[in-house]
């Protein structure tokens, strides 16, 4: 029997494909959009946001889920906002329809203003629903409250901001129109300020382009076909035979058409997966074969008869599983279905803690995560010339461009990637997903090919986080002074590698925390199983470890007798400390000045829970602190960046920034560094963004690098070319640049020098000066015992977490994060605020709410993330301590901003209720049974 998830053929090309005379009957339908009378002839049923987007080109609509879960597609009609996604276009013939293309009317809308002047679009892929839902709250109440903004936008999801910053946006509208300042900062001035993010405009107008908004006229729609079984065979039936029986169907591939190697990966050594799956598949979700044809056909076709036999195989789901004896190989060359493992030892752990005046010990569990961000995959492939072009959303355009090519048996620079602006990330987007599959289509039919996922078809395919079996044991002298430590943790990696080999390897590192641990020992062991494939999520493994000691910190603290911060504090690194894997940190250690930095908030809130505790008996107060430490870039490995930046002939400064931008400001944070290495004002530069044809490789967006390590090659460039510009006019290093239309001015003390650039020869890129720098942080391996040097920077970081808990029902209500992080040098304080609000909204969604469970929980609507109303009101505290390796003393910050959030958390909820919840997240049912658990307790004890 013909098996295929039903919901799969809802996968949709965007604007603009043929349409030929395939499909339901169609109308004319009438109405207004954005004050201007259009006519469509479409079928009465389809989709309002189809045809914004396909056939009148307002891509500022975007499609997140089709299914009124993410509202993403938000618009207004007849002045009220709706979800476009459930609206039939017959339902707004005559009505008057107003999208975000039509908020700004030639100039930005006050809204619109407040949105750039607070920082409230990080990717993008959000903010137009946003800005046309607040419209019509604002249209209504000029000056809203808090708790009026987050009911108006209460249904629109966003996975970047944390919220906080679109609610500020918003009551601050009225204030913002006048005095949104859109000059940028002078020359040496760019490093500390904050001035309009470079690429914001275009995010909140509704024109920045993603994988699904720009897709050709005569692209081919492509349908993926995947496994509905977590473990099957599978054979084919007369496939060309069920094409010709359906008009439109250009092709079926398989991966018997596949020209290359039909197997990819993050890590080469560990590559395993194949782009189509032959035979069998490991996994539900895994894409087995492609149907390509014209929009039309694609848009209607039934898949029920769809010529393929499933014959369902054993699974296993869990690492114990897959472990157990006699358990099936998953891959014949990887024994006990063990990916591989990670290993830090230090000192005498085992003695160390039999020596112990206190130890503590405990196992926590974690789940998996999806990533949800609001932008599906999407992306389309053509042919130019014998090149093939990838345009697509990623977050690691060479990458996906070596894996692209070795599946289709292409010399490497015969593929070239263009990234598109891409909404959201955080890990997932790192690793291949359609390029290798529309590169296909492209290759065999000659034509173009597109495809957007759909929300299912995201969630079911791509990678998670990995869920964690963890146990640790913590020992300390009577003193307070941590002795040893113990961890072991089974992260469950899913079918394929993908980059368990990081987590497996990063975990024993960091699941110390940012504490001097003389005597350590740590393993963490990535197994395969049939389920997800778990892969990079903001962190690698490390938020999940982090839960855990930070967990046990607090258990070692009350049995010492001593306050939580104040333990954190006696144990915390410092300059001059070595950490586990026995590296020396000399310098740039800011872990003491965040906790430091906490001690009023911290004060303040534990007596504030204390009054409310005693006047309260069904409901407490509980207040949390935790730590993170986070090595910014690879492990041990090479990580480099490089940046082109020069002078054309016309005075325009073109800085080839191939760091793909997903919403954390690279784009504009490197020019700021690059500016101020070069001596000349933002306003100067011209940005040329990563397409592996024209922009030198700046390398992955992961791993907490690009401020660092791209930053540091900007600075490195725009240094280099600041130098060759002072000895081409024979001046010193103090002389100060200024571009005066096509000339250079340099002036050094009361004498001036100007170059006429018009008059100087210029390169096949049409620089006259130009300069090219590389920066590869400089680590060591480690050894057998994990000792070596695998990070040169470190960022740290504090949060504290005051919530409430309803000891009846189980629920946490969030009163208030208050979160120090030492960035180095915040290069742009407003991106830095934004990230950190950002990374706590996704640590609430994995202490409280998110899930996912295969089979369940495969769309926005069943899987929750943190919504508007989840995310309380968040204070940042900046803390600068410059790491002389970083650019002007920056280090990292994307990832470490998660990593506290959630043992906070639970560090929070066991102060209100004397509970630690040990399966995350920590669900209303769980904390209840946690309750019950303990008060069930404390009756035996009294009877006894």
């Amino acid at each position: 029997m013909s098996q295929v998830q039903p919901d799969m053929r809802e996968a949709l090309p965007g604007p603009g494909a043929v349409r030929p005379a395939l499909g339901p009957e169609r109308a004319d339908i009438a109405f207004e959009v954005n004050g201007a009378a259009i006519s469509v002839n479409v079928p009465p049923l389809r989709r309002l946001s189809l045809v914004l987007r396909d056939e009148l080109l307002l891509t500022g609509t975007k499609v997140g889920c089709d299914a009124g879960d993410c509202g993403a597609c938000t618009v207004l009609v007849d002045g009220d906002p709706v979800c476009a996604c459930l609206m039939p276009a017959a339902s707004v013939a005559g009505a008057s329809v107003t999208t975000v293309e039509g908020l700004a009317n030639g100039r930005l809308s006050a809204l619109q203003a407040s949105f750039l002047a607070h920082g409230a679009a990080q990717c993008g892929i959000c903010t137009p629903a946003l800005l046309v839902a607040a419209t019509a709250l604002l249209d209504k109440q000029p000056r809203p409250t808090e708790a009026e903004v987050q009911d108006a936008l209460g249904g629109i999801l966003c996975r970047c901001t944390g919220y906080r910053k679109i609610i500020a946006a918003v009551m601050d509208a009225s204030l913002q129109a006048a005095s949104l300042d859109f000059r940028l900062p002078q020359s040496g001035h760019a490093i500390g300020s904050s001035p309009i993010r470079l690429d914001g405009v275009q995010k909140v107008t509704g024109a920045e382009k993603f994988g699904g908004d720009s897709f050709p006229a005569d692209a081919l729609a492509v349908l993926v076909v995947r496994s509905p079984h977590y473990h099957a065979s599978f054979a084919f039936g007369d496939l060309n035979g069920w094409a010709k029986a359906h008009p439109g169907i250009a092709g079926v591939f398989t991966a018997a058409d596949i020209p290359g190697k039909n197997c990819f990966g993050a890590i080469g050594p560990f590559a395993d997966q194949p782009a189509l799956a032959e035979g069998f598949s490991r996994l539900r979700g895994e894409a087995v074969a492609l149907v390509a044809g014209e929009r039309e056909a694609i848009l209607d076709l039934d898949l029920s008869d769809f010529p393929i036999r499933w014959s369902e195989l054993p699974h296993f789901l869990q690492p114990a599983e897959a472990q157990a004896e006699g358990a099936a190989l998953m891959h014949d060359n990887r024994p006990a279905n063990l990916l591989t493992s990670g290993l830090v030892e230090r000192g005498d752990p085992e003695a160390a803690l039999a020596d112990a005046a206190f130890t503590v010990s405990g196992a926590i569990d974690t789940s998996y995560v999806e990533h949800a961000y609001i932008e599906p995959e999407a992306g389309y492939a053509y042919l130019d010339g014998d090149t093939l072009v990838v345009v697509a959303c990623t977050q690691a355009p060479y990458m996906d461009r070596d894996e692209t090519a070795k599946v289709l048996g292409l010399a490497v620079d015969k593929v070239r990637i263009v990234p598109t602006a891409t909404g959201g990330g955080f890990g997932s987007k790192l690793d291949v997903s359609l390029q290798p599959l529309i590169g296909l289509v492209a290759l065999k039919t000659g034509r173009p090919a597109a495809l957007a996922y759909t929300r299912t078809e995201s969630m079911i395919s791509t990678t998670k986080r990995h869920p964690a079996v963890m146990k640790a044991t913590i020992g300390a002298d009577a003193d307070g002074l941590v002795t040893g430590m113990i961890f072991s943790g089974d992260f469950n990696t899913g079918a394929y590698a993908s980059w368990g080999p990081t987590v497996a390897n990063r975990v024993p590192v960091h699941a110390s925390g940012p504490y001097a641990t003389p005597n350590y020992h740590a393993e963490g062991r990535a197994i395969h199983t049939h389920g997800p494939i778990s892969g990079a999520f903001r962190g690698f493994g490390v938020p999940q470890a982090t839960i855990m000691q930070e967990t046990l910190y607090d258990e070692l603290a009350g049995k010492l007798g001593m306050d939580r911060l104040d333990f954190r504090l006696k144990n915390c690194l410092r300059n001059g400390s070595e950490t586990v894997t026995g590296q020396r940190l000399d310098s740039g250690v800011g872990i003491a000045e965040c906790l430091e930095s906490l001690r009023p908030h911290w004060v303040r809130a534990t007596a504030d829970a204390d009054a409310f505790n005693s006047a309260n008996r069904d409901r407490k107060r509980g207040v949390g602190v935790a730590s993170c430490w986070y090595g910014c870039g690879n492990t041990s490995l090479p990580n480099p960046s490089t940046i082109l930046v020069g002078i054309a002939a016309d005075g325009t400064v073109i800085l080839h920034q191939g760091a793909v931008d997903i919403g954390q400001g690279s784009n504009t944070v490197i020019t700021q560094i690059c500016a101020d290495a070069l001596g000349l004002p933002l306003e100067k530069f011209q940005l040329k963004s990563a397409d592996t044809a024209i922009t030198p490789d700046a390398g992955k967006t992961s791993a907490s690098r690009q401020t660092f390590v791209t930053g540091k090659a900007a600075e490195k460039a725009g240094r280099a070319l600041r130098e060759k510009i002072l000895r081409f006019a024979n001046v010193s290093g103090n002389a100060a640049l200024q571009l005066d239309g096509q000339a250079i001015v340099i002036r050094e003390g009361e004498a001036t020098r100007r170059i006429d650039l018009a008059s100087l020869d210029v390169d096949a890129e049409g620089f006259v000066f130009r300069a090219q720098e590389t920066y590869d942080p400089p680590t060591l391996p480690l050894d057998a015992k994990g000792q070596g040097k695998p990070y040169a920077v470190y960022g740290f970081g504090a949060q504290i977490a005051e919530l409430e808990v309803d000891l009846k029902l189980g629920t946490v209500k969030l009163i208030k994060i208050t979160a120090a992080h030492d960035v180095g040098k915040a290069i742009n304080p407003l991106l830095v605020e934004g990230q950190i609000e950002g990374g706590i909204a996704q640590g609430i969604g994995m202490a409280l709410m998110e899930e996912y469970i295969p089979g369940r929980t495969e769309n926005l609507h069943d899987y929750l993330i943190p919504t508007i109303g989840d995310v309380p009101p968040i204070e940042t505290i900046l803390i600068e301590v410059p790491d002389p390796e970083g650019p002007f003393g920056a280090k990292g910050l994307g990832e470490h901003v998660l990593i506290p959030t959630a043992p906070a958390i639970l560090n929070a909820i066991r102060h209100a209720t004397g509970v630690l919840i040990t399966k995350v997240p920590a669900t209303p049912t769980r904390i209840r049974a946690g309750i019950r658990e303990k008060d069930g307790i404390r009756e035996k004890e009294a009877r006894r």
